[in-house]
């Protein structure tokens, strides 16, 4: 009995402490642990969002860029930011460890913040402003700005894959309550970030529009500075995962000795297929999976021979374990799920981009006084509908939803993400009426060279809702979903891989303006999204995004439906 007190001690999942002994359950991890990381997530998009919330405009009204550029080049930024988890995860599951890997992309994060604050504050590096929206910048200027952004966008996304795995290790996967707790781990933890993009999308940007953009920069730079030190804070509670190697290396094993064993049979006994003795998995910090009848030309890997061997030991490039075979086959079946994503973070996208664009052209007073607020925090509406609707979701709609389909998540992680990806496309049609109610306002009002309409601009409030809305049901899901069916050992970059939809959905909307400003301007025509959007027709663009949203969930709930959930 006392032997077995001692086990249940200790967490079942490999996992230690700082001290690299078999980690506590009573004195590290779960939600002692849990404090440190969400506070680390609400300072970190604080100070991304409070930065990059009124990007477009600093590169309309300070670098001079036309709007459709404007738009390309946030969107290529944004999509930077989001392609770098790849090689943030990379480090992370092969060499660094996610703890290691998050503190030191934390400082070059520091590092951006601080040069982007410079930038905009220092003579000499800032523009030369004669009025607020009369600046001249040289290319020099432009240089350090650029320099600085993508500074930020490689520490962003370095640490951004490993952030909510390494709050999901430390919940033991051994432990059902610690695992039940796990779910709603998740749940809080975009809670917090939408609490941090409440903060960064209204007090940095009230800041930058009234007092200055260096003063603005400044505060989500020292925001970002409280971040690094709120996640050391937590450094002797926290649990730690040992890397499990280089994942790519062992993925591109199983493929070159699949192929050189092209013509061999795969056995009918699948129990005779190779893996270790051992009750561990030869995989460091991973378990061993199960054998599973899909993608069957892999198990060629696991089929053992006599020149598979050499002077005593395995060549790991002629023979891989099994447990090695079904790591490739399980990230091959994450892959259909991972591109259904693309559009929806094209449509998510666009509150910092074309819905910025389009508030620009409408009343952005409030109520009747002359006090106009800055339209880049519209946004907080989006992160006040993901605050409302996470505990809606997990008090309330998870028990009201498991009375029916019995799932005692209420529903599947597959299931929650296609409800978002439904919800997400009223998102585009709301956006897309607005436009015309605004455009029908401007020709009642003879209006086209005025920039703003006579209709307020809280108008757009409903889409920023349902995104929100969609959010919390698709990007929750997602997050949940890739970290339970990823390999222990590659996590970090499941949550990378996920993390690539939203910079791809970038480039796409990147890649959708460029082609509809292709063909709209042939003739001698304004386009759709010209520099006076009153001689546009941006709901064009919001209702082909809905359309293009509609087709993708018809994909989604075919890949869903064929879609095998992994199990351990």
């Amino acid at each position: 009995m006392e032997v077995m007190g001692n086990e249940d001690k200790y967490t079942k999942d490999g996992t230690s402490d700082f001290r690299n002994n078999p980690a506590n359950k009573n004195k590290t991890g779960a939600w002692k642990a849990s404090p440190f990381i969400l506070g680390n997530q609400c300072c970190e998009r604080l100070a991304f969002y409070g930065m990059s919330s009124n990007l477009l405009l600093y590169y309309t009204t300070q670098l001079n860029q036309h709007s459709a550029t404007a738009s390309k080049n946030l969107s290529n930024w944004l999509g930077t930011c989001y392609v770098l988890p790849l090689f943030g995860a990379f480090l992370a599951d092969a060499y660094l460890g996610r703890y290691w890997t998050i503190a030191g992309f934390s400082v070059i994060y520091v590092l951006g913040m601080t040069l982007l604050t410079l930038s905009a504050s220092v003579p000499g590096l800032r523009p030369r402003c004669y009025k607020k929206v009369e600046c001249y910048e040289t290319d020099s200027q432009t240089a350090v700005f650029s320099l600085a952004l993508y500074l930020v966008a490689l520490g962003s996304g370095g640490m951004k894959p490993c952030v909510s795995s390494y709050g999901a290790d430390q919940f033991d996967d051994g432990d059902e309550v610690e695992k039940g707790q796990k779910s709603s781990f998740f749940n809080w933890f975009y809670f917090s970030t939408n609490i941090g993009v409440l903060i960064g999308c209204s007090i940095p940007v009230l800041i930058q529009v009234n007092i200055g953009w260096g003063w603005g920069f400044g505060v989500s730079a020292v925001a970002m500075a409280i971040a690094v030190a709120f996640f050391i804070s937590g450094s002797r509670v926290y649990r730690y995962q040992n890397p499990g190697g280089n994942p790519l290396t062992r993925l591109c094993q199983v493929l070159v000795a699949s192929l050189r064993k092209y013509r061999v049979e795969v056995p009918g006994d699948k129990s005779i297929l190779y893996e270790t003795a051992d009750a561990e998995s030869a995989i460091v910090g991973s378990r061993k999976l199960d054998h599973t009848n899909q993608f069957r030309f892999l198990d060629k890997a696991a089929v053992e021979k006599a020149s598979d061997h050499s002077n005593g030991s395995v060549n790991p490039w002629r023979l891989c374990t099994v447990s090695q075979v079904e790591e490739l086959k399980w990230i091959i079946r994450l892959l259909p799920v991972l591109a259904t994503g693309i559009i929806f973070n094209t449509v998510f996208g666009q509150m910092s981009n074309l819905f910025l664009l389009q508030a620009e052209y409408m009343d952005a007073r409030l109520g009747l006084s002359n006090f106009k607020i800055p339209i880049a925090s519209l946004a907080i509406f989006n992160s006040i509908s993901v605050i409302f609707w996470v505990p809606v979701y997990d008090r309330f709609i998870i028990p009201m939803t498991r009375k029916f389909t019995g799932h005692k998540k209420g529903l599947t992680q597959l299931q929650r993400i296609g409800t978002g990806l439904f919800i997400s496309v009223f998102g585009m049609i709301s956006a897309g009426i607005l436009e015309m109610l605004r455009l029908g306002t401007v020709r009642r009002h003879s209006s086209y060279k005025v920039m703003e309409a006579p209709i307020s601009v809280f108008w757009q409030v409903p889409q920023h809702v349902i995104v929100g809305c969609a959010e919390v049901f698709t990007n929750i899901g997602q997050m949940e979903f890739f970290y339970e069916q990823a390999p222990d050992s590659m996590r970090s970059l499941c949550a990378a891989l996920s993390l690539t939809t939203i910079a791809l959905g970038n480039y796409l909307s990147s890649l959708i303006v460029a082609i509809v400003m292709a063909i709209s301007t042939r003739d001698g025509r304004p386009g759709w999204i010209p520099d006076n959007l009153n001689y546009g027709h941006l709901h064009y663009f919001f209702l082909l995004l809905a359309g293009l949203s509609v087709l993708n969930l018809g994909v989604f709930i075919v890949v869903a439906k064929r879609y095998s959930y992994n199990k351990r």
